[in-house]
């Protein structure tokens, strides 16, 4: 909850800083508010299993809306209703928030690992990925937030899909500790750092330059890589996508591997395409993170070992 309120405000300083104000700030930050709750308050399992019990399994459907519910409250404070490149931007919205949504429905009891899973997955991956939410959401960048807006969105439609429509077991979907993990995230990171470090070297992705480092950055730098890069992509790719093929394939190795895989592939247009080189190294971090998950049943040992990374990368090893 402070992390939640400290970012808002942040989002509010600062968009009254750079010159923003009136209806269009207030409106977008109160849906910034409204999607960050959702990736935020969900982490907690009190708040997650109250939330899903409430709701019940008729009525889960129903509160699954609320990402949409949050869109409508920024196009229409901020007068976004209209006609962007490719149609109707709340019709965009309300297509990339309900596909997912009846995908889960028609799943029903279907054991976890249905088509409907990953077409509902790849429903709310591409668009986001190949930054087709970038139009429904024309003022944020003014705010710097052309970024987050988008991705928060994506994480709130999976979440309603998964969670409360699908209400797919062991995603492991919560901010907590247990002392044994810490030996775990550690042997994830130091795996990944023996076998991406020399690669990247050797394949001229990275160089090794600590003079580079701007350490003045850290702290906002693991703060934003936490909530905008690792835990979302440990969501999708481990508590959702890794959680499923090993179902589909009837192992957690395979799974396991092929998780890590696409993983990969998911970062070959980063930059440029193809980027095999960072396809390759992702792959086998992917492979660090999962085996995280494996381990500890949470996403949130494998983001902390998935923040650190990529701090650590910016910070000490920059491109070569």
């Amino acid at each position: 909850m402070g992390l939640w309120g400290a970012l808002c405000l942040a989002a509010a300083f600062y968009g009254n800083w750079l010159g923003n104000g009136g209806r269009t700030l207030a409106f977008t930050v109160a849906t910034l508010a409204i999607l960050l709750g959702g990736e935020l308050w969900l982490a907690s399992p009190a708040i997650r299993e109250s939330a899903v019990r409430v709701s019940g399994p008729q009525g889960g459907t129903l509160v699954a809306l609320w990402p949409l519910a949050a869109y409508l409250l920024y196009a229409v404070g901020t007068g976004s209703i209209g006609i962007s490149l490719g149609g109707s931007r709340v019709a965009m919205a309300a297509a990339y928030a309900l596909v997912p949504l009846l995908l889960a429905a028609t799943a029903h009891d279907a054991k976890p690992g249905a088509w409907q899973d990953y077409a509902a997955m790849l429903a709310i991956f591409l668009p986001f990925k190949l930054g087709w939410l970038n139009r429904i959401f024309p003022g944020a960048a003014a705010l710097r937030l052309g970024y987050a807006l988008p991705l928060l969105l994506a994480i709130n439609v999976a979440l309603a899909a998964f969670v409360f429509v699908r209400r797919l077991d062991g995603i492991g979907y919560s901010i907590g500790w247990r002392l044994r993990w810490m030996g775990i995230a550690l042997l994830s990171f130091a795996l990944i750092a023996a076998a991406d470090i020399p690669a990247g070297i050797a394949l001229h992705f990275i160089r090794f330059d600590p003079h580079a480092a701007r350490w003045s950055t850290v702290p906002l730098a693991l703060l934003g890589t936490f909530v905008f890069i690792a835990w979302p992509e440990e969501f999708l790719f481990r508590g959702l996508l890794q959680n499923s093929l090993r179902k589909s394939l009837r192992g957690e190795n395979a799974g396991w591997i092929a998780a890590s895989l696409l993983f990969g592939a998911a970062h070959i247009a980063n930059g440029f395409f193809p980027n095999w080189k960072y396809a390759v190294l992702a792959a086998v971090a992917g492979l660090g993170y999962g085996f995280a998950w494996r381990k500890t049943g949470s996403i949130f040992p494998g983001a902390l070992v998935h923040m650190t990374v990529d701090v650590t990368w910016h910070l000490l090893f920059p491109g070569a």
